[in-house]
């Protein structure tokens, strides 16, 4: 018989649990403790003492110099997960401590324990002075939130059905945001049974949500449980930023990790979610830099991680109601929805477009039931076995079709016109081609949509644009990609010139611009600067519109260099 290996002790099984372990919870050695005790201060903490809780502002890394610290995770329900025990010279944050947010675990003084505590503003600058140490740390903080989203036990309790529009409306809007969650469905899980027989719901309040703190709230929105949960605060009324930048996708994320990080304070307002239309791409092939392709969600996160190292404060969902460019005091304000005014010095139009909802008859009474304009892991779980409809013809509705054809048993993709080629890139139409599973349908059109007693979608009816024959499939779940429009109602009286489609006119295209010198992404009003999809004459791919956010950059600091001096 072979000898026994090593006896594996309580601290190797919780180790086990999370992937990556070593660069997830690495050991800090003592000079770089040392280097980092210019950046924090020491505070000290008896047994049983909490030294950060779930659902409330975390204060920022605490470094553990004496002592351990037990991690554990809790829900609203009163569930308590143990997640793992750290002693001396580990650390304990995760991104959430980049901004000041709640924290998402409890951590427990366990015998004495003594700390360096790093706040928000000290550990950011630690990031960016400590490059080397800096790297292990931020690579530690994403890892730490990964393994908690892939963990399924704590955070937000959705209770409901899994196929209700609520569900996969907050599902969605939680998952694109990076927040851990869980579903509980009331057939098979007791706790949610006692959740249901105290509140009684009725169909139109799922699902429950309840939070950390133990609040129930009934189907909220979106702004609604942002708040409940501590993603949002809002702007404080007596700060002026340098630039404002209202959009998060790749455009407005580009701008505000370029901004931030050459020193420029950023806010950066998005109505729900960062990543834009971009951020709900499957996959994104022929980004330079990643042959093998990259998630939408995956590269957006990415920069949504940069932003808030350098220091931007990131408001979502923050819906932007209007601009006022009067600069009575020599700033703009941006007008939100239910909170005080965002001051700013600049701001830039980052503001994509809003997905373009094509003329079928019910299709209001079927969003959110079964037809759905984007195609994440959410919605894809929904047709799993099951035929679907895609309609489109662009690279997005290429990328969404081949990822849904892994979870559909057939993908219609039904297009207008009679082919691929003028609107698609090459690499998608050959792996179209290539699917077994996508059936693609030229030059035909739906006519309307019906649906049963719940108003959930289960039949489309088709016509061909090239005879009168119509025909009708039976389909539960509809994927629309036929294009967006511009989102600048919020621009109304602010001066900033748009072309005939709506989109924002920039450098010489605009009158107003005649005759003076303007950066190529400047509005017809000095300061105002637009990038990405809003922009007229846009190239309308992840590429440029990250180049844009990065050239807007220039522009500003000399916007705002020549706003600083003094009138002679």
């Amino acid at each position: 018989m072979g000898q026994d290996g090593p006896e594996r002790t309580d601290e190797d099984t919780m180790m086990s649990r999370f992937s990556r372990p070593e660069q997830t919870f690495p050991a800090l050695t003592s000079a770089e403790i040392a280097r980092m005790r210019n950046f924090g201060e020491l505070r000290s903490y008896s047994h049983g003492e909490l030294l950060f809780e779930t659902g409330k502002p975390g204060p920022g890394m605490f470094v553990v110099l004496k002592g351990h610290v037990a991690l554990t995770q809790r829900d609203g329900l009163g569930h308590v997960t143990p997640l793992i025990d750290q002693g001396p010279g580990q650390f304990l944050a995760e991104l959430s401590q980049l901004s000041g947010r709640p924290a998402l675990v409890d951590g427990r003084a366990e015998g004495d324990v003594e700390t360096l505590l790093l706040p928000p503003e000290r550990l950011r600058a630690l990031l960016v002075a400590e490059a080397e140490l800096g790297e292990r740390i931020m690579r530690a903080l994403i890892l730490r939130r990964v393994n908690l989203l892939q963990g399924g036990v704590g955070g937000v309790v959705l209770i409901g059905p899994s196929n209700s529009a609520g569900v996969v409306r907050l599902q969605g809007f939680l998952t694109r945001n990076g927040q851990p969650h869980h579903l509980l469905c009331p057939e098979r899980d007791r706790d949610a049974a006692e959740v249901i027989a105290r509140y009684s719901p009725k169909p139109e309040d799922w699902p429950l949500v309840v939070t950390s703190g133990g609040t129930v709230l009934r189907n909220p929105g979106e702004t609604e449980l942002a708040r409940a949960i501590g993603m949002i605060g809002g702007p404080r009324n007596d700060r002026i930023y340098d630039v404002a930048i209202v959009g998060s996708g790749p455009a407005g994320l580009a701008t505000a990790v370029y901004a931030a990080s050459e020193g420029l304070s950023v806010a950066v307002l998005d109505t729900r979610a960062f990543g834009g239309q971009a951020g709900a791409s499957a996959r994104i092939e022929n980004y330079l830099g990643f042959p093998t392709g990259i998630s939408g969600q995956a590269l957006t996160a990415r920069a949504f991680n940069q932003a808030q190292k350098f220091g931007a404060d990131i408001m979502i969902p923050m819906t932007v109601k209007s601009l006022d460019c009067t600069r009575t005091d020599g700033a703009f304000s941006v007008a939100i929805d239910g909170g005080d005014p965002l001051r700013s010095r600049a701001v830039v139009v980052a503001s994509g477009a809003r997905y373009r909802r094509p003329e079928i008859e019910n299709l209001d009474k079927f969003e959110g039931r079964g037809v759905w304009y984007w195609a994440s892991p959410v919605e894809a779980r929904l047709c799993s076995g099951e035929e679907v409809a895609l309609v489109g013809a662009g690279n997005s509705a290429g990328q969404a079709a081949v990822f849904l054809s892994g979870h559909a048993k057939k993908v219609l993709m039904i297009i207008r016109g009679g082919g691929l080629g003028a609107s698609m890139s090459r690499y998608l139409i050959e792996r179209i081609e290539a699917t077994p599973n996508i059936e693609l349908m030229f030059n035909t059109e739906i006519s309307a949509l019906e649906g049963d007693e719940a108003s959930l979608l289960r039949r489309i009816r088709l016509r061909s644009r090239l005879s009168a024959d119509e025909d009708s499939v039976d389909i539960r779940n509809m994927f629309l990609f036929v294009g967006a429009d511009p989102a600048t109602g919020w621009l109304d009286g602010c001066g900033v010139t748009l072309d005939r489609g709506g989109f924002v006119v920039t450098g010489a295209q605009s009158e107003q611009n005649q005759g003076r010198l303007v950066a190529p992404l400047e509005t017809s009003v000095p300061g105002v600067y637009a990038v990405g999809d809003v922009r007229s004459g846009s190239v309308k791919r992840v590429g440029g519109a990250i180049g844009e956010g990065a050239q807007v950059v220039a522009a500003l600091h000399g916007y705002l260099g020549d706003a600083a001096k003094p009138a002679l």
